[in-house]
């Protein structure tokens, strides 16, 4: 029951980072992009849906909390600073989606949902890293310091995070967008794209200097590991690849981009399953009674369906290319 519960939570977090992580990384993109029509064009994008993706973080850190108390509270204490952080950007950024959306011409809060975006996308970043790290427990309980989650390798996590977020949110810009917004959205999105993918290789390398190295014991684990690998190098290739203004493509991008995070995530797991974190914090030991995960289960259970539907509705009835002159009329797509 235990893994069953692990593979929701796993779900989830896929979902954010896939869904959660073009938005952000279109707010990146619009404090490097000079044009201010651009800029609100691409605001209008994530107003579509914004408020859909977000939801799969909340589901995750329900699910993280109810379905392993132990590991989440041993986790979290050490990553309040990050996580305080990335929930401030968050509101800021929510707020300043739909003040810009709603009050066109808003340069200020179009500047306030960048920032936010960069700053939400550095803290997920080192937060991520504290399961890499060593955590200080004492009676059951985390004891060390609440700057803890501040190291050498939680500042290229967040520099890996931000950059792989900047490739996601480039590729869904080329996807609905057009003319020189589409042209710009395809040369930076190719150029992040690789740096994100040398960074990555980075933090596949340097995580064997920290409290949880990837453990690769085994034949079958080695050839899983490989081969989802293999999966993620492809879907890199294929995003750099189309992401060039001449290509055609414009959905394969995303498509690729999209495929490397997942395979990555999954390699991680096959390389670190059943350790949640240090120090050995594994499912077995972590997880909620069996009749408490089967009751969540339920509840779970019924939402999940209810926000994938959302999820393709949002998106569906926002399908297509957006014209380039609508934001000029003052047609917005607020959530």
């Amino acid at each position: 029951m235990a893994t069953i519960w692990f593979l929701v939570i796993l779900l989830c977090l896929l979902m954010y980072v896939v869904l959660d992580g073009y938005d952000l990384g279109i707010g990146i993109a619009s404090l490097i992009e000079p044009d201010a029509n651009h800029r609100h064009e691409m605001l209008e994008q994530v107003a579509q849906a914004w408020d859909g993706n977000e939801t799969w973080l909340v589901l995750l850190g329900v699910s993280l909390w109810a379905g392993f108390p132990a590991a989440f509270g041993t986790v979290l204490p050490h990553a309040y600073l990050p996580v305080i952080v990335m929930l401030f950007a968050l509101i800021v950024r929510g707020v300043s989606v739909e003040m810009a959306s709603q009050a066109h011409p808003a340069p200020r809060w179009e500047r306030a949902f960048g920032i936010a975006s960069l700053i939400a996308a550095l803290a997920q970043g080192i937060a991520v890293a504290t399961l890499t790290a060593h955590l200080t427990v004492a009676d059951g309980a985390f004891s060390g310091s609440p700057f803890g989650a501040i190291s050498w390798f939680s500042a290229l996590s967040a520099v890996t995070v931000t950059c792989g977020y900047l490739a996601l949110g480039y590729a869904y810009t080329k996807w609905k967008a057009t003319g020189e917004l589409r042209a710009r959205a395809g040369h930076g999105g190719a150029i992040s794209a690789v740096l994100a993918s040398l960074l990555a290789v980075g933090c596949l390398i340097a995580v064997s200097a920290t409290a949880t190295p990837l453990s690769l014991h085994g034949p079958a684990r080695v050839i899983a590991f490989t081969g989802v690998l293999l999966f993620a190098v492809a879907g890199a290739v294929m995003s750099v690849m189309t992401l060039r203004p001449t290509s055609p493509y414009d959905g394969l991008p995303l498509a690729g981009l999209v495929t490397t995070v997942v395979a990555l995530v999954i390699a991680l797991v096959v390389a670190r399953y059943p350790v949640l974190a240090s120090p050995e914090l594994t499912l077995a030991n972590t997880a909620a009674p069996p009749g408490t995960l089967a009751f969540l289960a339920v509840g779970i259970g019924l939402n999940v369906p209810l926000i994938l539907f959302y999820n393709w509705f949002a998106h569906h009835a926002f399908r297509g290319k957006a014209p380039a002159n609508h934001l000029s009329n003052g047609t917005t797509g607020g959530a």
